[in-house]
């Protein structure tokens, strides 16, 4: 049976992206959608063929029918809606980063405790197969003991955005930094030993541009740059994945959330590998992972833990550059 899902907000990542994902979903169904803008709320309805179209937040909750619902909402309203939605007994995927602290995630995840509902944080890309074939060889050794990581994600096109706004949780490191971080410590879950960060800022006070050093388990340093609005009217992104260790290397330039034919190369031992990956849309697996949750009790892939230790290392990393 499918799992009916309600959209709280007619963000660009849903429409774009999550909502898509849902609808392909094999066990879900695009019940409800909600909004602030009555026209958009039409335009979404008519689109996507949503059941139930609603102008306000709290109408949606109010529906008996919605079982599950994603919150792409700006980041600094993300508590209060994921609590709302927690307390009216409907289970929650929250498009990341989570929270704008620690302290606000610690909270959420409390509330979902408490009213005995599941909160996931919306990293489409960990749900990804290509990411469990990476894990899978470095688990292996077939590389050998790695001591080197790095990654970057560079984006333009952010100029009429709330991600260029402070108080609304933007800036580089929260928007695409976290991407970074929860995929070193997805494949690298031991304590950051050490922190080193700066960056630059904007004209709107948010930073633009971050470097990150950091140590894992005192041997691994693992390193990333993100950045976001070079230059005026271009609009390309860059990702990057380079992992160093004893007996080789894996390298890969798939854009972080990419599907479709992905691959990776790995040279060890004077040989070279070419992993070629199929990968299902990772909204739609996302979508139904958290479904196989609510209705077959299947655990969470994003975890409570994982999240709160990613926003701790957010915290950490924020204050470094004095943000």
């Amino acid at each position: 049976m499918a799992v009916r899902w309600g959209i709280l907000g007619t963000a660009n990542i849903a429409k774009w992206c999550t909502i898509p994902g849902i609808k392909d979903g094999e066990n879900c169904e695009l019940y409800a959608i909600a909004g602030r803008n009555p026209e958009k709320v039409e335009s979404f309805k008519k689109e996507f063929g949503f059941v139930k179209g609603y102008v306000g937040y709290e109408q949606l909750l109010e529906d008996p029918e919605v079982q599950a619902v994603y919150i792409p909402l700006p980041n600094n309203i993300h508590k209060e809606w994921v609590i709302k939605a927690l307390r009216a007994g409907k289970d929650v995927l929250c498009e990341k980063p989570l929270a704008m602290n620690a302290k606000e995630a610690e909270e959420m995840y409390e509330v979902a405790r408490q009213e005995g509902r599941i909160l996931m944080e919306a990293y489409a890309y960990l749900h990804s197969p290509y990411i469990e074939s990476l894990k899978n060889d470095l688990q292996s050794g077939l590389i050998g003991d790695v001591d080197y990581l790095e990654t970057e994600f560079l984006t333009q096109g952010y100029f009429e955005d709330f991600r260029l706004h402070k108080e609304l949780g933007g800036g580089a490191v929260y928007d695409l930094g976290c991407y970074c971080t929860t995929m070193i410590r997805s494949l690298f879950d031991g304590d950051i030993e050490l922190v080193f960060a700066d960056a630059e800022f904007g004209e709107t006070g948010v930073d633009v541009f971050a470097s990150v050093l950091l140590k894992v388990d005192k041997k691994i340093r693992a390193s990333f740059n993100v950045g976001m609005n070079f230059t005026p009217g271009c609009n390309s992104r860059k990702d990057k994945l380079y992992i160093h260790g004893s007996r080789g290397v894996i390298a890969s330039d798939v854009e972080y959330n990419q599907a479709g034919e992905l691959s990776y190369t790995v040279n060890t031992d004077g040989q070279e590998i070419v992993r070629n990956i199929h990968a299902k849309q990772n909204y739609t697996l996302e979508a139904e992972q958290l479904s196989r949750c609510i209705e077959n009790g299947e655990v969470p892939h994003i975890s409570p833990e994982f999240s709160i230790k990613n926003a701790r290392l957010l915290d950490e990393i924020l204050e470094k550059i004095g943000f």
